[in-house]
């Protein structure tokens, strides 16, 4: 389908009736052409390159090529569809035609791993006559017969998921029918989108990734790593992290040397809520989430109420209204209720006005968006609004592609990606990865990723090759996304965030101790592996019947007394303890939480929701770890309230007023964080304003981590102002609570992380400390290395906590600001004005101390 220029399309979607000053920012990212380099292979994969259209390859690929051949690790950190493949499959290749040894590829991910064997197997089958390479593919789906295969044909390159290396790898490096032949043949590791190995499932995989070394040595392998990476802040010092290798052995490739054509962007923000907005819409929210929290942004009607108005036009759930004079196309999506402050229509419903508008320009378009729900519900809504205006054709080739479909549908739109027969796809970030789905013409951006690494990341999908594409980037109602709406620069100049792991997690750490000695008998020289504390952790091992001593001689062995502890360390989450969500009518289990979550979203009498069902808990059994829920029909809600209690452990560095703009002091250390459900709030609609509170009789089992997290004092003259300006200690305490708020939503722009990976606590005085404080923790025991990153970017991240609360054009605070969709308190005691005051002070305090100093 032909497609009109770009800035034709930006002008006529200002034209369009829903249209009213959305675009607030517009540039154009200039593309560039190929810088193109010779090099020198072998006969047989010059003939696959040229079969495969490549005769030069780009200056970043020959680089990286080149560091490989003088043995040297490296990482290549380029834009998406700049062709990091070839900087692993050609040294692959080659290494195989010269039989110098195995190839081990690692993803993060099964669909990665499909896509990935296609393309090795693709330059394979080109290698010309009398040529020829072995693949293996090892992952969750790869039946016993297929396994039973790979080890008898020691394949030249296996790839294999960080779960099938942790699971069915390294505990079987010995045996002759089992993978020793891999470790004593490893020549070299990929590690392929190196920068999801971040927080805690970074920390596991960098230590599955250090039991890999410590076998190679044993077995006197040497392998290089390679590894990919999106544009992230530390590439090196997190490849070395993630890999432990020492970060002097890394060469660094990141001059993009591929093809691109100019890049479009828009920046989309909805129009915020007004008094003729329809006040009568009080449906249950579709979208409500598991903790029954109402997500800023969606829409509150039932799935059927917004069917009925998309098929009849229809913006109320309570009256009909004749839009027979309207255009065909301009079908009424829903709207919203009007509440105090600068809260802003859906995004959600703007992103699916903009989809069917440019998959009716003729774009190919994908759509990003937060959840797989989401792709399922937004799909729907533009199924309808497209068969509205008369495009059936269209409407059936748009798509929802997300990680719970089943392989084969994948892969069906995978490739209805590349032939360009869907036209329109809705997709979590499954997509973000590096699975080839060809062309497209524009990337919609359903709110902003979290992260400018990913924006990009995400952006790269659109514009293969020189022709021009567009992004359109539609914020949400939060304040990560209405920040970067207002200070668009920073998306683009600011540079990419540090990614963060921490491979001496004690949570996870003795875990992967005991897996190494399953593995492979232990020993004190393993040090060099797992850190110095390793006796430590190993005569705590030994107390508790977890290895047990080994009678070798001269030398001290450990092994491990579990022969499953493998199966047993779960590398996608840290709470091992799950609660069963059992319905009781059909007595059949639905899903199951890890603990922490169960008792916030599971507790009694909450209201849950699953596949589209609403329940009730009627019992929650913490002896027995199981919830008893039944079908209910009721708009209500319920929210948990939380008490949570922080003790210092110990304190690794402390800071300065010299070291930051803002005269608080910072201190990094070792916390434990108690956390308590005491009761629930319970909303008869999502219109609630008033909802009933809760007391349990007895608060909830506690939920205690030991973390890692940083505290901020504020000095005494300062909290003296603002106590004077506070009619209460809870107004003082209100402003603590709100900068505390507005501080975790930013953390996202310096460090990639999800705001839900970060937790804090405010309070007007505290045990250990002096005066009023605000903590910052990681949300996971051990910690992930989060705040510890965060810790010498503080004053950034406070700079831009001030510009946040005095830019947003609400008065008392909104979901752009100051409200955390994870409060335990429900939003309550939050005070912004009293927070601009709080955080000014801070910084004129500092100013006036280096003036007489």
């Amino acid at each position: 389908m032909d497609r009109p220029d770009i800035d034709e399309t930006v002008d006529w979607l200002q034209g369009r009736g829903y249209y009213g000053d959305q675009i607030t920012h517009q540039r154009i990212v200039d593309g560039q052409g190929a810088e193109t380099e010779e090099i020198s292979v072998s006969d047989p994969l010059s003939i696959a390159l040229r079969q495969a259209g490549i005769q030069d390859l780009y200056t970043h690929q020959v680089r990286a090529i080149e560091s490989v051949r003088n043995n040297k690790n490296v990482v290549v950190a380029t834009p998406t569809a700049s062709g990091k493949t070839l900087t692993y499959v050609v040294p692959a290749i080659e290494h195989a035609l010269e039989n110098e040894g195995k190839t081990l590829y690692i993803a993060p991910y099964r669909a990665l791993i499909n896509d990935q064997s296609d393309t090795f197997q693709g330059f394979a089958d080109e290698l010309g006559f009398g040529t020829s390479i072995e693949l293996g593919v090892q992952t969750g789906e790869t039946s016993r017969t297929e396994r039973r295969e790979i080890r008898n044909s020691q394949p030249d390159v296996l790839l294999a998921t960080i779960d099938q290396l942790h699971l069915s790898l390294l505990p079987y490096a010995h045996g002759k029918k089992h993978w020793r032949w891999l470790f004593q043949q490893l020549d070299t590791v990929v590690i392929d989108e190196v920068h999801m190995y971040r927080g805690v499932f970074g920390s596991h995989a960098s230590l599955i990734l250090r039991r890999l070394n410590r076998l190679c040595d044993y077995y006197n392998a040497s392998p290089q790593y390679i590894c990919c990476s999106a544009t992230i802040g530390n590439p090196v010092e997190h490849a070395s992290a993630v890999t432990g290798q020492d970060e002097s052995t890394f060469t660094l490739v990141d001059d993009d040397g591929s093809t691109s054509g100019d890049r479009h962007w828009l920046f989309w923000n909805p129009p915020i809520k007004n008094n003729g907005d329809d006040e009568n819409q009080r449906a249950p929210d579709p979208a409500v989430g598991p903790d029954g929290e109402v997500r800023a942004g969606h829409d509150e009607r039932s799935p059927e109420q917004i069917a009925t108005a998309l098929s009849t036009g229809t913006n109320s759930t309570t009256e009909s209204t004749d839009r027979s004079s309207e255009p065909a196309d301009e079908v009424a999506l829903p709207s919203h209720q009007e509440v105090v402050g600068g809260e802003r229509r859906s995004h959600h419903v703007e992103s699916v006005r903009l989809f069917c508008d440019l998959v009716t320009k003729g774009y190919q378009t994908l759509v990003f968006t937060a959840a797989r729900q989401g792709t399922e519900q937004y799909v729907d809504w533009a199924d309808k609004m497209l068969r509205e205006r008369g495009q059936q054709e269209l409407a059936d080739n748009v798509h929802a592609y997300h990680a719970a479909l089943n392989t084969d549908r994948r892969l069906v739109l995978e490739e209805a990606l590349r032939s360009g027969d869907a036209r329109g796809v809705w997709s979590t970030n499954a997509l973000e990865l590096g699975i080839d789905i060809g062309t497209l013409d524009v990337v919609l951006l359903d709110g902003y990723p979290g992260t400018s690494m990913s924006t990009f990341q995400r952006a790269g999908r659109a514009g293969r090759g020189d022709d021009a594409c567009l992004v359109v980037l539609v914020g949400a109602d939060d304040p990560l996304d209405q920040y970067t709406m207002r200070e668009p620069d920073e998306l683009f100049e600011t540079g990419a965030e540090r990614a963060a792991v921490n491979p001496y997690n004690d949570a996870i750490r003795p875990d992967h101790i005991v897996c190494a000695a399953s593995d492979h008998f232990l020993s004190p020289d393993d040090e060099t592996y797992f850190g110095t504390d390793l006796p430590e952790l190993v005569t705590e091992a030994e107390s508790i019947g977890r290895l047990a001593r080994v009678d070798s001689g001269d030398r001290i062995q450990w092994r491990a007394t579990d022969s499953d502890v493998q199966w047993n360390t779960n590398i996608r989450a840290i709470d091992d303890r799950e609660i069963a969500l059992i319905d009781r009518n059909r007595d059949e289990q639905l899903a199951s939480l890890e603990f922490g979550a169960a008792v916030r979203d599971a507790h009694p009498d909450a209201i849950y929701r699953h596949q589209k069902q609403t329940y009730r808990v009627v019992e929650l059994d913490l002896e027995s770890d199981r919830a008893l829920l039944e079908t209910t029909s009721t708009p209500e809600y319920t929210r948990a309230l939380r008490e949570k209690s922080i003790t210092i452990e110990d304190t690794y560095q402390t800071s300065s007023t010299d070291d930051y703009e803002m005269a608080a002091q910072a201190t990094l250390g070792k916390l434990t964080v108690e956390d308590t459900v005491t009761g629930y709030l319970r909303y008869s609609d999502p219109s609630d304003e008033s909802p009933q509170e809760c007391e349990f009789d007895r608060p909830l089992e506690s939920r205690s981590v030991e973390t890692t997290g940083l505290f901020i004092t504020i000095p005494t003259d300062v909290e003296a102002t603002i106590s004077s300006q506070a009619e209460s200690q809870d107004e003082y305490l209100s402003a603590l609570h709100a900068v505390e708020h507005a501080l975790i939503s930013l953390f996202p722009m310096e460090i990639l992380c999800d705001r839900g990976d970060i937790g804090g606590l405010s309070t007007v005085s505290h045990g250990q400390t002096t005066g009023g404080t605000i903590f910052v923790h990681d949300g996971h025991p051990g910690g992930a290395g989060l705040t510890r990153q965060a810790f010498g970017q503080l004053d950034v991240l406070l700079e831009k906590t001030l510009k946040l609360l005095r830019n947003c054009s609400c008065r008392d605070g909104c979901p752009s600001c100051i409200h955390s969709p994870h409060c335990g308190n429900a939003n309550r005691s939050l005070d912004k004005q009293l927070a601009i005051q709080l955080l000014s002070e801070l910084s004129s305090f500092s100013r006036s101390q280096e003036i007489n100093s």
